[in-house]
C-alpha cells in the first residue's frame, strides 16, 4: 500500500473514542458522478463486510450545480451494471458543517482538495485528502471527471473508486494509526 502523506498505513478507528459512527465524507464538484459513485460503492463494501453500523457515508460537491438532482443518468447506469444503486442520491453542495462534523473528507481530485482547504478553517485541513492515494491498483492520484468525456469514463471511474474504496476500508480497519 502507498503511504499517505510520507505517513504509513491506517488513518482514524473507525469506531470513534466517543463510539460514535465513523463519518465519511466524499467530494466532487458537482456531486452527480464521482462522489456519489464513491459513497455507493464505499456504502455496499460495508453492507457486505457487516460495518454498516460503524459508519456513515455521504458525498456533496464544492459547487452547487446540480442542487437536488439525482447522479448523471450515465453514471446510474455503470453503477446499476455493478450491481450499485444511485438512484435514491441527491446533489447537494458540501458546507463548513459537513466538514467539521466528519472524520474523514475525501476529495476526488485536487482542485476540489484546493476548494475544501479554501472553505474550511486550517484545523479542518488534516481530515481533508485525495481518495485515490488509498487505491491499491492505480497510480493515479485522482478520480478524472466523466461528465463530459465518452460513456466508457464512467466504468473507468467505478473501476478506480472500487480499488480505493477496498482500500480506505483495509487502511480504516489496519491497527495501526495514522497522525493527523
Amino acid at each position: 500500500m502507498k503511504t499517505l502523506g510520507g505517513q504509513q498505513n491506517a488513518f482514524l478507528p473507525f469506531t470513534r473514542a466517543d463510539g460514535a459512527r465513523c463519518r465519511v465524507l466524499f467530494v466532487c464538484m458537482g456531486n452527480i458522478c464521482r462522489s456519489p459513485t464513491a459513497a455507493g460503492v464505499f456504502q455496499k463494501l460495508l453492507k457486505k463486510r457487516k460495518l454498516s453500523d460503524r459508519f456513515e457515508v455521504d458525498s456533496a460537491g464544492t459547487h452547487g450545480y446540480h442542487l437536488g438532482e439525482a447522479p448523471d443518468s450515465r453514471t446510474q447506469r455503470a453503477a446499476a451494471a455493478r450491481g450499485y444503486d444511485l438512484s435514491d442520491m441527491r446533489a447537494r453542495k458540501v458546507t463548513e458543517e459537513d466538514v467539521r462534523r466528519a472524520d474523514l473528507v475525501l476529495a476526488m481530485d485536487k482542485v476540489n482538495l484546493d476548494n475544501l482547504r479554501d472553505m474550511t478553517e486550517p484545523e479542518q485541513h488534516q481530515k481533508i485528502r485525495l481518495f485515490m492515494p488509498f487505491a491499491r491498483n492505480f497510480d493515479d492520484d485522482e478520480v478524472p471527471d466523466p461528465y463530459y468525456g465518452l460513456g466508457y469514463g464512467f466504468d473507468v471511474v467505478i473501476d478506480m473508486v472500487e480499488d480505493a474504496a477496498e482500500g480506505l476500508l483495509e487502511t480504516l480497519l489496519a491497527p495501526q494509526k495514522l497522525r493527523l
